[in-house]
């Protein structure tokens, strides 16, 4: 009998790929409702044979976060979840762990559109480009644009040197920008290259620009606050393409009101889509809506990642990518390695 996986939300740039596995699997979706009818879907049994699924960005819309509940509801056969996503906070990896269900995520496929996006957001901030885009639109001219700032010479400061990090640091090279950063753990130093490994107390007192660029968790929940923006230089530029609810948005507010913040670049809040009013009114703030991936070429490489790793979960019981809360656990799958997740 042939292996039962479900879609959940909708899948735009790889239908094709998706369909095809219908040749060695039977293809079950959930693309729309909300969080009742898919409760109680599991409970009148509709996904009793699912071993996996594959997790759309979007479906949290549908069915609210992978949380205990929802997480206990699954049926017994349930063992992997393929998100796509390089961020994963809307899935309780504890609760999913706790059952032995297995998580990836879409790291790597991300790196290059963040990246290009941060490096956006870095020059938007620096050259105070809201006011003359503004102004522009206006039919002012320049308007009151304040004169901005070179990022050569400048110090741009990485929390979080994974994948979109180093990505971050290679572009902004080519600017003349030196590079310190901050991690869990030191990079070996053929990640290293020439960046600078600080504590975190010497990353908020050397930054010029401060990017964030690490995954949201509990214990990364507003990570940069009012105690850690008073640490930062005078004039500091902060750019944020992560997680909105690793900054304290209230206090970046009040730090960019008082000019100790000099300005940001921000692609995601702390309660998207709400964003902070103090941030919409404020010239000094560039901002996108959380854009950092919309590429139809990324678009494509996180779907079929996602893909990837569900196959490798029910034809082999290996994931390529599993979020690191799993790596190592007695029960977990193994990682299949690649090569490259490129394709």
């Amino acid at each position: 009998m042939a292996p039962t996986v479900l879609c959940i939300g909708k899948i735009t740039d790889a239908a094709e790929e998706w369909k095809a596995l219908s040749s060695k699997y039977t293809l079950l979706e959930f693309q729309s409702g909300t969080r009742e009818d898919f409760l109680a879907n599991c409970r009148k049994g509709v996904y009793d044979s699912v071993v996996g699924c594959y997790r759309s960005n979007g479906s949290t819309r549908f069915t609210g976060r992978f949380d205990d509940e929802l997480v206990e509801a699954l049926p017994k056969s349930w063992k992997y979840v393929a998100h796509n996503g390089a961020g994963y906070d809307t899935i309780d990896v504890d609760a999913c762990s706790k059952r032995h269900i297995a998580v990836s995520s879409t790291p790597i496929a991300v790196d290059d559109a963040t990246a290009d996006v941060g490096i956006f957001l870095l020059l938007g901030a620096l050259r105070n480009a809201h006011f003359s885009i503004a102004a522009l639109r206006a039919g002012k001219w320049m308007g009151t644009t304040p004169r901005g700032h070179d990022p050569k010479g400048k110090t741009l400061g990485i929390l979080g040197m994974g994948g979109i990090g180093r990505a971050m640091a290679h572009r902004a090279r080519a600017f003349g920008m030196r590079i310190i950063y901050h991690n869990r753990h030191r990079l070996e130093p053929a990640l290293e290259g020439d960046a600078e490994y600080v504590s975190f107390e010497e990353l908020l007192a050397k930054s010029d620009v401060l990017s964030l660029n690490l995954a949201l968790n509990p214990s990364t929940r507003h990570i940069i606050g009012a105690p850690e923006l008073a640490k930062t230089k005078p004039g500091v530029v902060v750019v944020n393409t992560a997680r909105g609810a690793l900054i304290d948005e209230a206090a970046l507010v009040e730090a960019l009101d008082s000019g100790h913040v000099s300005a940001v670049g921000l692609d995601v809040y702390e309660k998207e889509p709400e964003i902070h009013p103090g941030l919409v009114r404020n010239e000094r703030a560039f901002l996108l809506p959380h854009v950092g991936t919309y590429t139809y070429e990324t678009g494509r490489e996180m779907e079929l990642l996602v893909l990837r790793n569900l196959q490798a979960a029910v034809d082999e019981g290996k994931m390529i990518t599993l979020v690191a809360e799993q790596k190592g656990l007695e029960w977990a799958p193994p990682v299949k390695d690649e090569g490259t997740t490129s394709s």
